[in-house]
């Protein structure tokens, strides 16, 4: 590297509250500075990793300044979780995050935990590709003011603050009024958010290439309760009714938060700046739900199986 050529740089970040991620991640710091790649870390997980006094190719992001401004992408070692919060942390310069998963599912990760050398190795050579994962701008009003606003990657969950109240609510798609639900919430998901709560609440599995927004009344009283895949031009709308006798409160990826009093409106959109995903394979979606869900398709005999079996591959 000439003296003329910029610094390459990475943005590592971690759930460091886990002795076996705060190993990992050392690893992961050792070995990209190995191969001459500046790394940036966050000045509180650099403190939990021992680094915060290193100098050289490691640095920290001085209070204030975007943590992803001049990396070439993000290493997130830890679950879905982490990578949620390091698109937070980056979502404004939109740098792709690379994630290992250490965690439970890990559907958003692109790598385990026995992955990490190659990954490593992919990020030297810059074998990999980004792809743009479709997110929500979401704002809450209360009268004419909007008084909440921020996006979401997975989904914006509008939820009853208390266990014993029911939420009532009026759905709108579009500007028109589509039910009345009273109901324990409303989920407005993207593709990616498919496969996350929206999942657990009975909603559809989007393939994430398919442009749409979704949305999944949860637990709720009425005869019209399905849930609902719209265009991803749609204006998702939840108000919550004012003469509601419980509150409720707005949750985006379950990490930003804030209480939604009654008559409160929720408005749900595609997202101006979408979250890009590095992938160091292109394996189909499809592959990624039998392996993550660990789903059974033993005694499958497609096509590509049985061209294997026909040319004698012993391990098909």
């Amino acid at each position: 590297m000439t003296n003329d050529t910029p610094r390459r740089r990475v943005l590592v970040v971690a759930h460091t509250g886990r002795d076996e991620v705060r190993e990992v991640a050392r690893q992961c710091v050792q070995s990209l500075t190995g191969h001459g790649i500046a790394v940036r870390l966050l000045p509180d997980e650099a403190a939990d990793l021992g680094l915060e006094d290193a100098d050289g190719l490691v640095e920290t992001t001085p209070v204030g300044d975007l943590p992803g401004e001049g990396c070439e992408l993000v290493l997130v070692i830890g679950g879905d979780g982490s990578i949620l919060r390091a698109a937070e942390v980056t979502h404004e310069t939109c740098t792709p995050l690379l994630g290992v998963n250490l965690g439970h599912v890990g559907f958003l990760a692109e790598a385990e935990q026995d992955d990490v050398e190659s990954t490593i190795s992919a990020i030297v050579a810059r074998d990999y590709t980004a792809e743009d994962r479709l997110t929500l701008d979401v704002r809450v009003m209360v009268g004419n003011e909007t008084v909440f606003s921020t996006f979401a990657l997975n989904e914006a969950s509008v939820e009853k603050a208390a266990r014993e109240r029911m939420l009532e609510v009026v759905v709108e798609v579009d500007n028109r009024p589509l039910s009345r639900w009273g109901c324990d919430g409303v989920v407005c998901a993207t593709p990616t958010g498919s496969t996350a709560y929206n999942f657990s609440a009975g909603g559809p599995v989007v393939w994430p290439e398919v442009e749409a927004l979704l949305m999944v009344p949860i637990s709720a009283h009425a005869l019209f309760a399905r849930p609902l895949v719209v265009a991803p031009t749609s204006v998702l709308a939840v108000e919550v009714l004012s003469r509601t006798e419980g509150s409720g409160v707005l949750w985006c990826d379950g990490r930003r938060t804030v209480d939604l009093p009654p008559g409160a409106r929720i408005e749900v959109r595609r997202g101006q700046r979408p979250v890009r995903l590095v992938r160091l394979q292109q394996a189909p979606f499809t592959d990624r739900l039998v392996a993550k869900f660990g789903l059974p398709v033993e005694g499958w005999r497609g096509a590509a199986e049985r061209r294997r079996r026909e040319n004698g591959d012993s391990d098909a």
